[in-house]
């Protein structure tokens, strides 16, 4: 990992950071120069800085602080290594971390160690999930009272429709997503095609399907971070924020995955146009821990602003071929393409638990050969489906009692989770629409 300090001789300063619970980057900024312990010492924070509310407070009554006094934890680099920072003036590497207990034990409360938990559960039956994740954002001028459009940076214009699959916008954003792209290949991101969406600012870009389920989450929560900061350079926000624009629809994080066995086949292709019966399997299990883990594809109180009928994200637990008002689709593809597109998350989650969620739910549905309801066709909104959580207290009470989620994540992790969600609900009920969306715009 020294290597990339060597070869950068001008970064003078690093970042090391982790994912907290809500997928917010906790970490310090160190000189470059002693780069050297953290790699081979670490750095420690208190185990309670993974299980901050979204303000940054600690959770009121959670044992990580005045009970036990609140200790230390290990951070440690994960296998990721230095990267740059392109957003900042001054040339800055990152190094992600993740956090141990002292003596060298994973930490439960770290999300991204709940996601090594599943991926050791899939190597451990001889699997391998081939993940992507797509990613919808806005670009808004948040400078005055009202959030809009920002203008094109080429034509200094202001467009205010929306413009699905529009060339046009993308081009008027063109500086933008060519420094985007160029920063996505310096921090080893695979960003692949970038559309524009079906609201005013709202783009979609996917990144690739790649085998190692652990760096498919650090590349979406490092492209968020990516987002965020360099959108800012250009005068504006970019913003996960599930639904900023109450009269458009809001930003998902749509997921597709397939699973290969020892051999390299994927377990979802028999040959057919419908799937093998492990799909059906692994759907399964996704519609079953649906109710339990809505509360990690929309955690926060806006996410429900987006999870409404006819709006292009789903309410309804089901699944079906090719078809977008599904929670869970299977896309059109070659057999050996065969996979599962889930398409409940919004753009506001943490990616470790989100995608932990998917694939521990999917892997339980092929351990235990889930029954698989059938699929349906046509409006998902008119054919009477069990409904997701409507609300976040639905959602936070509904996760916490779910047999699914105990099988899929620690009950330390579960046990954070739930004081930090019930302290925001409660804190929340005092803001206005206005200070909502300043509190999420730039946070999620």
């Amino acid at each position: 990992m020294m290597d990339w300090l060597r070869d950068h001789p001008e970064v003078k300063t690093i970042r090391v950071a982790a994912s907290d619970l809500n997928g917010v980057a906790r970490g310090k900024r160190v000189p470059a120069r002693f780069a050297d312990k953290l790699l081979t010492e670490g750095t420690k924070f208190p185990f309670s800085v993974l299980n901050m509310d979204i303000w940054g407070e600690d959770v009121e009554d959670s044992p990580l602080v005045w009970q036990s006094g609140d200790p230390d934890g290990l951070l440690l680099p994960t296998e990721r290594g230095f990267m740059p920072m392109p957003w900042l003036d001054a040339p800055t590497g990152l190094l992600p971390l993740w956090m141990f207990h002292p003596d060298g034990q994973p930490y439960d409360g770290d999300p991204r160690q709940a996601l090594a938990r599943v991926a050791e559960r899939y190597a451990a039956a001889g699997l391998t999930p081939v993940v992507a994740t797509e990613l919808e954002f806005f670009l808004v001028d948040d400078s005055g009272g009202q959030l809009r459009v920002p203008p094109s940076p080429r034509s200094g214009k202001r467009r205010t429709g929306a413009e699905t699959l529009s060339l046009r916008a993308l081009d008027a954003f063109d500086r933008f997503f060519t420094a985007l792209y160029d920063a996505c290949e310096a921090m080893d991101i695979p960003a692949d095609t970038a559309i524009s969406e079906a609201a005013p600012g709202q783009f979609e870009i996917n990144l690739m399907h790649q085998p190692d389920l652990l760096k498919a989450a650090d590349d979406t929560w490092l492209f968020k971070m990516l987002i965020k900061g360099l959108a800012r350079n250009f005068g504006f926000a970019g913003s996960f924020m599930a639904k900023p624009y109450h009269l458009y629809n809001g930003s998902g994080m749509h997921m597709h995955f397939s699973v290969l066995d020892a051999e390299g086949a994927n377990i979802f292709d028999d040959g057919t146009d419908t799937g093998s019966r492990k799909l059906r399997d692994a759907v399964g299990g996704c519609l079953a821990a649906m109710p339990g883990s809505t509360l990690l594809f929309a955690p926060h109180e806006n996410s429900y602003d987006r999870l409404v009928p006819n709006a292009h994200a789903p309410t309804g637990i089901g699944w079906a071929y090719e078809n977008r008002t599904a929670a869970i689709r299977i896309p059109s593809s070659g057999p050996k393409a065969r996979r599962i597109e889930h398409r409940v998350a919004g753009g506001d989650v943490n990616p470790y638990l989100s995608i932990a969620a998917v694939l521990g739910a999917a892997l339980n549905g092929i351990e235990d050969q889930a029954d698989c309801p059938p699929p349906f066709e046509g409006n998902a909104y008119d054919k009477g489906l069990a409904q997701l959580p409507g609300s976040w207290a639905e959602a936070i009470d509904a996760f916490e009692a779910s047999p699914e989620i105990r099988r899929i994540f620690p009950a330390h992790l579960i046990e954070n989770y739930v004081m930090t969600k019930r302290q925001e609900l409660h804190y929340m009920a005092d803001l206005s629409d206005e200070e909502t969306v300043e509190l999420y715009l730039d946070m999620v």
